[in-house]
């Protein structure tokens, strides 16, 4: 079918050995764990290829940028653009998109894009689809099919494996067994509960003396001076473990808590598949995305750099969520409004954002926006948005609107989860249109 995904696939990738023929590839990647293994698929197949290429890992795509891009080099876009469309049509330059995000607006014709937003709207990472592409391209691509998976679980879509993304898990050989969705897996109990971010579980993450009390309620003792992995759990032990979770968690549920846990092998050790996205993401967000590209092409040196980044970033998530629990929030009827300014880092506040929403402190339905500034450019702040329970609000939709009347920011993502840049001038009156808006539109609903 030539609206399908597979057809869009194939043709743009004849489209792209056509126009890379005799020329450099400028490639742009988004700085998550989706994004940073997007470009190493990229970046190992076009080694495979012989092909000459440039890589820039950014946070964000404004217009200075696309403005500023080269323009005697074939550009492509992983895992951003799709809300950029109306300034790259204003170049005059082929351009390639591999994307996942909503797109709004026209495609120019200059550019050639893979995103599901166009037909079936598949729930697949921009890595999935990156991977499915360079497949198609080259037969030994098939060997980078784990990285695909690390970002399908780094963009929380391991719950969606659907046709094409089981494939995709086929052929990289992935473990996966049920378990308590903990990461990582693989390491003792309590340093896993002490940074335990994912679920949040009051009382325990961040807490070490709710970790070991949590442990002792449940039974569970250090065997020969350490305490078991969660992985090597028996059936009755994983029982009370959740039992002692739920009671700490009063709004969430065992379906919530089990689910699949996906073990990919790096540096030859088998790991938590989450645990790996999470170091790859905390190197970008430390502004290392070189080391994080590193660890994903399995480079030894990358190995212990980004173990210790992501050490330093655990503790920086704790603190971070420590200051959202405790500091005075805007909050009415089904929305949550977080503004931590200066207090916790632009690149950290969307992973904030995203645990308050997964962290059963909130009804379904509920919008959680948060805002920091931006310390790279002292004028801007980033603005994080999330749907609790990911059902009933579209928040991107919300954002768009409010960012028309303000007549100033860049917006991008899903329906549930995501972001804007706005300047510091207009914060306040941000605010107080989000208020306006978030009460207008619970007064509808």
């Amino acid at each position: 079918m030539e609206n399908s995904l597979e057809y869009q696939i194939k043709t743009n990738v004849e489209k792209f050995i056509e126009k890379s023929k005799d020329k450099e590839i400028f490639l742009v990647s988004h700085f998550d764990t989706d994004g940073i293994t997007s470009a190493t698929i990229m970046i190992k197949t076009l080694k495979l290829l012989d092909k000459k290429f440039t890589v820039k890992i950014i946070k964000s795509l404004e217009e200075q940028f696309i403005k500023n891009l080269p323009k005697d080099k074939l550009i492509f876009f992983l895992d951003l653009a799709s809300g950029s469309l109306d300034y790259l049509s204003k170049l005059n330059q082929d351009i390639f998109i591999i994307d996942h995000h909503e797109i709004a607006q026209q495609v120019p014709k200059q550019v050639n894009i893979i995103n599901p937003e166009l037909n079936g709207k598949e729930k697949i990472s921009a890595s999935g689809l990156t991977y499915l592409f360079c497949k198609e391209l080259h037969k030994k691509a098939k060997e980078f099919a784990k990285l695909a998976v690390l970002g399908m679980i780094g963009d929380l879509l391991e719950k969606e494996v659907d046709k094409l993304n089981h494939g995709i898990l086929s052929d990289g050989e992935i473990i996966r067994k049920r378990g308590l969705l903990i990461f990582p897996s693989t390491r003792p109990l309590n340093r896993t509960l002490e940074y335990c971010s994912s679920p949040y579980i009051p009382g325990v993450t961040g807490e070490i003396k709710g970790v070991l009390e949590l442990l002792r309620e449940c039974r569970l003792t250090p065997k020969n001076g350490s305490y078991p992995n969660l992985i090597d759990l028996q059936k009755e032990e994983m029982k009370r473990l959740v039992t002692g979770i739920l009671l700490r968690n009063p709004l969430t549920n065992e379906e919530k808590l089990i689910g699949d846990i996906f073990l990919i092998k790096l540096f030859n050790k088998l790991e938590d598949a989450r645990e790996l996205s999470s170091r790859i993401n905390a190197c970008s967000r430390f502004g290392e995305p070189e080391t994080a590209i590193k660890l994903c092409m399995e480079i030894p040196k990358a190995k212990k750099q980004a173990e210790s980044i992501h050490a330093k970033y655990k503790q920086k998530i704790i603190s971070a969520l420590k200051f959202a629990k405790e500091t005075e929030k805007i909050q009415g009827k089904g929305f949550v409004i977080l503004n931590a300014k200066d207090q916790i880092k632009d690149t950290m506040i969307g992973t904030i954002a995203s645990i308050l929403s997964n962290s059963s402190l909130y009804d379904s339905g509920t919008i959680i926006i948060a805002l920091a500034h931006d310390q790279e450019k002292e004028n801007k702040i980033k603005v994080s948005a999330r749907v609790v329970g990911r059902e009933c609000r579209n928040a991107r939709e919300l954002l768009a609107r409010i960012i028309e009347i303000l007549g100033d920011g860049e917006i991008g993502g899903h329906e549930f989860a995501a972001g804007c840049i706005i300047s510091q001038e207009k914060e306040q009156e941000f605010i107080e249109l989000l208020k306006k808006n978030l009460e207008i539109e619970i007064v509808k609903v």
